[in-house]
C-alpha cells in the first residue's frame, strides 16, 4: 500500500536515449516527474506480475505518454495473463497515438530492446505468475586507433573499421577485426520482486552490476510470514545478492508495517555490505569500467 512518503513499485531506466519502466504502481507518474525525464521516450514496460500495486498506474501513464506526443511503438512485457489485465485497464485509455504491443514471456525468453539492450526472463515464485528480469548492455570492443595510425589509414575509414567492417584501401584489404581490442565487460541490471529466492535465480542474476530486489520484511522473525506470502526478508535478498555475485543491492517493496526500513538495514549489511535501502527518488548512474591503458613500448 502507498504511504505518504513511499510510492508503489516502479523502476525507471534510461539508456541510449530510451526509457525502460519496470512495474507501474499507482502514482508512478508523480515521482517520475521529479527527475524531469519526460514520458515521450518510454519505449518498453516490463511488468513483474498482475497485482494492482504493480500495474494500476498504467492507464494514467499511457495518457501521459499520449499527451507527450509519443507516436513510436511501445512494448509491454509480462507473464501469462498480462494481455487480459492490460486490455481491461485500457478501458479508460482506449485511444492512443502509438501502437501498444503486449508480449507474454516466461523463463528462458529473451528480447531485444530499443537501444540494443538484451532482456531476459526468469519465473519467480509468487501467488500469481511472476517474472524476474535481467537487462544486459553490451559494450563494443575498443578501436585500436594507434594501429590505424601506424597503417596510415585515413580517418574517413575509421567509422567502418570501428564496427568491425573490412575496407579496401589502395588495393589492400584492411580487416576491421584486426583493429579491435579484446571483448569488454558490459553492464547488467536485475529486477526481482514478489517472489521467494528459488533455485536458479542466483545463477540467472550472476554478476549483475545492480540488483533491485524486494525486501518486504526487515525482521528475520517474519521469515515464516515471508514464506507463506511468497516474499523475501532483507536477509534473504542479501543472500541472493551475495550468491549472484552482484556488485550492489537496492532493497525495495517494503511492507507497510515496516514504517522505517533503515531500522532493519543491518540484517542485510551483515550478509551483503553494499546494500542500499530504497526510497522514492533514489537514483544512480552506472558506467562502463575504465579501460586499462596498455603499456607503451
Amino acid at each position: 500500500m502507498p504511504l505518504p512518503n513511499r510510492w508503489l513499485s516502479s523502476l525507471l531506466l534510461r539508456s541510449s536515449g530510451h526509457l525502460v519502466l519496470f512495474d507501474c504502481g499507482e502514482g508512478t507518474q508523480i515521482p517520475w516527474r521529479t527527475v524531469g525525464w519526460g514520458f515521450r521516450r518510454l519505449s518498453t514496460i516490463c511488468l513483474s506480475h498482475m497485482h494492482a500495486d504493480h500495474v494500476a498506474g498504467l492507464p494514467g501513464l499511457l495518457h501521459a505518454m499520449a499527451n507527450a506526443d509519443r507516436t513510436d511503438p511501445v512494448t509491454i512485457y509480462g507473464p501469462p495473463g498480462t494481455a487480459t489485465v492490460v486490455h481491461a485497464l485500457r478501458a479508460i485509455a482506449p485511444v492512443l497515438p502509438f501502437e501498444l504491443t503486449i508480449s507474454e514471456v516466461e523463463s528462458n525468453a529473451q528480447f531485444v530492446m530499443p537501444g540494443g539492450a538484451i532482456g531476459k526472463v526468469f519465473n519467480g515464485d509468487h501467488r500469481l505468475p511472476c517474472n524476474c528480469y535481467r537487462l544486459d548492455f553490451a559494450r563494443g570492443r575498443r578501436f585500436l586507433a594507434e594501429k590505424a595510425e601506424e597503417q596510415q589509414i585515413p580517418l574517413d575509414y575509421w567509422n567502418q573499421l570501428q564496427r568491425g567492417q573490412d575496407v579496401t584501401l589502395d588495393g589492400r584489404l584492411i580487416e576491421g577485426e584486426a583493429l579491435l581490442g579484446p571483448p569488454r565487460k558490459g553492464l547488467s541490471i536485475g529486477f526481482v520482486t514478489d517472489t521467494r529466492p528459488i533455485d536458479g535465480l542466483a545463477a540467472f542474476l550472476a554478476g549483475v552490476d545492480l540488483l533491485v530486489c524486494e525486501g518486504t520484511y526487515g525482521d528475520p522473525a517474519d521469515q515464516q510470514k515471508a514464506a507463506e506470502r511468497k516474499h523475501m526478508t532483507f536477509g534473504e535478498a542479501a543472500e541472493l545478492a551475495r550468491a549472484a555475485g552482484a556488485s550492489a543491492l537496492w532493497l525495495t517493496h517494503f511492507s507497510p508495517a515496516v514504517s522505517n526500513p533503515l531500522e532493519f538495514r543491518h540484517n542485510a549489511l551483515r550478509i551483503f555490505p553494499n546494500t542500499t535501502i530504497g526510497f522514492s527518488g533514489l537514483t544512480a548512474t552506472l558506467s562502463f569500467a575504465d579501460d586499462e591503458v596498455p603499456p607503451q613500448n
